[in-house]
C-alpha cells in the first residue's frame, strides 16, 4: 500500500497482472501485463510525459514563460495536460479530430488547448501541423517532440524495465510491446537486455497502413520516430485490427479487464509468442483502460 503522495509521485510502479483464463497452449508458460491504467493520467504515457518535462526543466528549455506543444493521438496529450494542471504549465496539443469523444472531454477538463487536424492524415498530420506552428513562433513554445525525444524511451529504461524485472524476480523470458512513438518498447527492451541479454524482446505493429489501432504506427508507411531503432527487436510481429478488437472483448469478458484496443493488440501478440513456447514468462504492456 502506498503512503500519501502528490499526483506526480503516483506515476509508475504499476501492478503486473497475471492472465488467468486466456492461456497459451503449454501449462508451463505464463503471460503477464503491466497495468498502465493505474497511472494518474490513465495510461503508460504518463511516464515519458513526466520525464520529457523534467529533463526539459533541467536543461532550461521549459519554463512558465513558454507553452509546451506537441502532437498526440490522445494518451500523451492527456498525460501532458494532467501534469500541466498539476504544475501550472500551459499545454497546447495538435491531434486528429477523430480521436475518441472521451479523450476530447478529458483534455478539456484538464484545461489543455487543442488544435484539431485532418483525421485522414492521422498522427502524421498532427506532427506536420505542430512543426509548422513551432517554426512560426519558436520562442513561444517548448516543443516536447515525443517522437524524437530520447527522454521518451529513457523513462521506460529507468522505470518500466526495472519494474518488470523485479516483479518477475528476474524470471521474464520474453517481452512484447507495440510501436507508436516506440518509446515503451525501445526503453524497456534496452534495459531488460542490459539486465539479462537472454531475454527475447519482440515488437509489434499494425499489419496495414490503414488500421484501427489508435496511437500505433505502421512503420513502413509512417513518419518514423527519431527514437525508433529497428535493431533493438529480436523480431517484429504484425497484428490485425480485427484480431485486436476481438481480443479486447475477450479480455473484458474472460479476464474482467476492461482495457483499450492497443492492450487487446498487445495480448494478441503476447499470446502468439507464448504459443510457440513450452515454458517461459511472457510480459507485455496494457497501455490504458477501456473507458
Amino acid at each position: 500500500m502506498r503512503g500519501p503522495a502528490s499526483v506526480l509521485e503516483l506515476i509508475g510502479n504499476t501492478s503486473l497482472v497475471r492472465l488467468a483464463r486466456i492461456r497459451p497452449h503449454s501449462p508451463h508458460v505464463e503471460i503477464y501485463a503491466k497495468a498502465e491504467w493505474e497511472n494518474p493520467g490513465g495510461s503508460v504515457k504518463d511516464r515519458p510525459a513526466l520525464n520529457i518535462i523534467r529533463e526539459a526543466e533541467a536543461a532550461g528549455l521549459m519554463s512558465h514563460q513558454k507553452t509546451l506543444i506537441d502532437s498526440t493521438s490522445g494518451n500523451t496529450g492527456i498525460a501532458y495536460a494532467m501534469i500541466g494542471a498539476a504544475t501550472d504549465y500551459r499545454i497546447k496539443l495538435c491531434m486528429p479530430s477523430n480521436v475518441s469523444t472521451e479523450r476530447k472531454r478529458i483534455l478539456k477538463a484538464y484545461g489543455a488547448e487543442i488544435v484539431y487536424t485532418d483525421p485522414m492524415e492521422g498522427s502524421d498530420g498532427a506532427i506536420r501541423r505542430v512543426r509548422a506552428m513551432v517554426e512560426e513562433q519558436p520562442d513561444s513554445y517548448f516543443y516536447a517532440n515525443q517522437y524524437d525525444n530520447p527522454a521518451n524511451w529513457g523513462a521506460h529504461f529507468r522505470t518500466t524495465g526495472p519494474e518488470i524485472f523485479e516483479q518477475t524476480q528476474g524470471g521474464i523470458t520474453h517481452f512484447v510491446a507495440g510501436l507508436g512513438t516506440s518509446g515503451t518498447f525501445i526503453g524497456t527492451a534496452r534495459r531488460l537486455k542490459e539486465l539479462n541479454p537472454r531475454i527475447e524482446c519482440l515488437s509489434f505493429q499494425p499489419d496495414s497502413p490503414f488500421h484501427g489501432l489508435e496511437g500505433m504506427k505502421h512503420m513502413p508507411s509512417a513518419i518514423k520516430p527519431g527514437i525508433y531503432d529497428s535493431g533493438v527487436a529480436d523480431e517484429n510481429l504484425e497484428i490485425a485490427t480485427e484480431d485486436a478488437h476481438i481480443m479486447t472483448l475477450r479480455l473484458a469478458r474472460e479476464e474482467g479487464l476492461l482495457v483499450g484496443v492497443s492492450a487487446g493488440a498487445s495480448m494478441v501478440a503476447a499470446l502468439k509468442v507464448a504459443n510457440r513456447l513450452t515454458e517461459g514468462v511472457v510480459v507485455t504492456v496494457f497501455p490504458d483502460s477501456g473507458d
